[in-house]
Formats: C-alpha cells, structure tokens, sequence
C-alpha cells in the first residue's frame, strides 16, 4: 500500500509544479487553490510512504514520478521540446524508478 501511495504522491507533485506554473506567481486564483492542494496532499501521501520505506528510495521515487510527468506535461503542452537526449533521460528515469522498487 506504500507504493500506491507514494506512486500518488508523485503524480500529486507533477500537478502542484503545472499548477504553480499555471498560477503565475500566485496570481491567479484556481491554479494557486490547486497548487496549494496538491502540494498538501502531495507530501502527506510522501510522509506516510515513508512510515515503511525507506527515506531515500521514497523520496527518490517521488522527485522521480514527479519530475517525469512534469517533463512529459510540458512536452504535451508545448512548454518544452522533445529531442532524443531528453527522451533517452526519461527512460533512464523511468528505469531507475522501477529499479529501486525492485530492490527494495
């Protein structure tokens, strides 16, 4: 169950970093609401993982599924240009993610 909640979490991170992107310094309502939700629930599910996991393999996991689908937002939006570094990077990201999991 730490998993899924972490893996949550995660994905939580990717939202609160689009939506403080979206807020634009805090200056448009709903995203900041969202951001400041996302955010909060985001490093509640990462506190709780972290009850049973260990401190670095979660909190690793989590900057990783967050910085991933961060980067895979931006690509979708437009914000950002895939390349083939950029897209090998994510495998490798996406790969060490399900290492640590594997050896934990």
């Amino acid at each position: 169950m730490a998993w899924l909640i972490l893996i949550a979490s995660g994905v939580l991170e990717a939202v609160w970093a689009a939506a403080l992107s979206a807020s634009d310094g805090f200056k448009r309502p709903r995203p900041t609401a969202l951001f400041f939700a996302a955010l909060a629930l985001s490093m509640a599910g990462l506190s709780w993982a972290m009850t049973s996991l260990p401190t670095g393999t979660a909190y690793a996991v989590w900057t990783g599924v967050g910085a991933t689908l961060t980067v895979l937002w931006g690509l979708r939006t437009g914000q950002e240009r895939a390349t083939w570094g950029r897209s090998l990077l994510l495998v490798l990201l996406v790969g060490s993610i399900i290492g640590l999991k594997a050896v934990s």
